[in-house]
């Protein structure tokens, strides 16, 4: 596929890639790559992306991946990331996302840097739809982690910059509707009527609960289950009886139903307490939309219709070729962000 510029997004379980051709998105892809194992997991990922492009030798790259455990820090993250991202595009021009300091070549970079570099996606995403709506709440649901970013005359208004800041001010939540584990999200639920703890144990995933309530895209899921077993709603709504002890029975199927959706209410009112905090800290007109980004962006959706907000989908701020994909650009929001912000930088 002939591409003009691939954006990547480098996390810690998934490789993201935008291609944008002649000013519209042509093509996006998303592979497992579980960072923690091994950089051979990012070479692997990168490789079966590559495999599918032609001509293409510009790159912008952002990252989130310099977190796992695999490195000593996250400084050493960034290091071998950028190193390994170098010599899987030889010959390549490649351009790294240093968030307010732009863009940078990795000549360019040095350690003084790598703080700037680190996690700094959500600034590019949130950045390209501030330059596109002016006013609004950028919020990124993905498969692990939301963001929510105030935008204001076409800037982004961030209180924090790195994780940890951003953890203290609650624009980074971390929860997502793939990777979480449920015990994560709550501590009870109600089964049955009855309020009910929730056993502290891996057996659950809130894949398991949208994959029940019916909303999880199978393309999203890319992560392996917490029992190993099966994707399938009945497996799922089995892995969810275990989180109160019980045992599964398929004519008992509507029981999990309910289950599942009153954890997907926890999750939901945990997701909307952050806007709320975003939108009770600054003056944003009750015509300001709540852009949604990333694959849980359905509960962005019903968070705007709950703040009796409009919603504005991530996809309808991007020129799309029509693609063959289960997979969309709002699913990979800071890879397409990062090669229309390069894009333009080049220009």
């Amino acid at each position: 596929m002939q591409a003009d510029i691939v954006g990547w997004d480098i996390g810690g379980a998934h490789v993201k890639a935008a291609v944008i051709s002649a000013g519209k998105v042509i093509a996006v892809y998303q592979q497992p790559c579980p960072l923690w194992k091994g950089l051979d997991q990012l070479h692997l990922a990168v490789t079966a992306i590559m495999q599918e492009l032609s001509g293409s030798n510009r790159h912008a790259i952002t990252m989130t991946g310099e977190l796992v455990d695999l490195f000593d820090n996250r400084d050493d993250g960034v290091k071998q990331i950028i190193q390994a991202m170098t010599e899987l595009l030889p010959g390549s021009e490649i351009q790294v996302f240093a968030g307010r300091e732009g863009l940078l070549k990795p000549s360019e970079i040095d350690a003084k840097h790598y703080a700037a570099i680190a996690s700094a996606n959500w600034l590019a995403s949130a950045s390209f739809a501030a330059q596109q709506v002016g006013d609004g709440l950028f919020v990124d649901c993905g498969s692990t982690t939301t963001d929510i970013l105030l935008l204001n005359d076409g800037q982004v208004q961030a209180e924090g910059y790195t994780d940890y800041q951003r953890l203290i001010s609650e624009e980074l939540i971390y929860t997502g509707i793939v990777r979480t584990a449920v015990m994560a999200v709550t501590q009870t639920a109600l089964d049955q009527g009855k309020k009910i703890g929730l056993m502290a144990e891996y057996f659950a995933t809130m894949a398991d609960v949208y994959r029940v309530t019916g909303e999880l895209n199978d393309a999203h899921d890319q992560t392996d289950t917490a029992d190993g077993a099966e994707k399938t709603v009945l497996a799922s709504a089995r892995r969810l009886s275990r989180m109160i002890g019980c045992d599964f029975y398929a004519d008992e199927l509507p029981r999990w139903q309910q289950f599942a959706e009153n954890i997907r209410a926890r999750q939901l009112q945990q997701i909307q307490r952050g806007c709320e905090i975003r939108l009770s800290l600054h003056e944003l007109p009750q015509s300001s939309p709540l852009i949604g980004a990333g694959v849980g962006r359905f509960l962005v959706k019903q968070i705007a219709l709950n703040l009796g907000r409009p919603y504005l989908d991530f996809s309808d701020l991007l020129p799309v070729a029509e693609m063959q994909s289960d997979v969309t650009a709002a699913d990979c929001a800071p890879a397409a962000a990062i090669a229309y912000l390069a894009d333009a930088y080049h220009k």
